[in-house]
């Protein structure tokens, strides 16, 4: 399998539909090749955004949801950074591959 760039990779996991996303996160949560401080990010993301105290309430306007936002795009971030790019693609091809048979 050719390396990919991690550009190439987001692109990928884009066109993904959100079952195959989350699915993707369980699969990098359970593989023991991730590093310890990466897997923790995915569950602690999870965590805060059901957790009903937040950093800015969501009552208020379009603040109250920034924050979640912000910590969605910093914790996508974090995985895309440290997680090593030939981990992400083995599950992104198996995922794909596994769409490929459903259709």
């Amino acid at each position: 399998m050719a390396t990919t760039s991690r550009r190439q990779l987001v692109r990928r996991i884009q066109a993904l539909p959100a079952r195959a996303k989350i699915g993707l996160a369980w699969r990098l949560v359970r593989d023991d090749r991730l590093p310890l401080l990466v897997k923790v990010v995915i569950p602690a993301l999870i965590a805060y955004l059901l957790m009903p105290l937040d950093i800015i309430p969501d009552f208020i306007p379009v603040l109250g949801q920034l924050d979640d936002i912000l910590l969605i795009v910093i914790a996508v971030a974090v995985l895309m950074r440290f997680t090593p790019v030939r981990l992400l693609e083995e599950h992104l091809g198996r995922l794909e591959a596994e769409a490929r048979r459903r259709t």
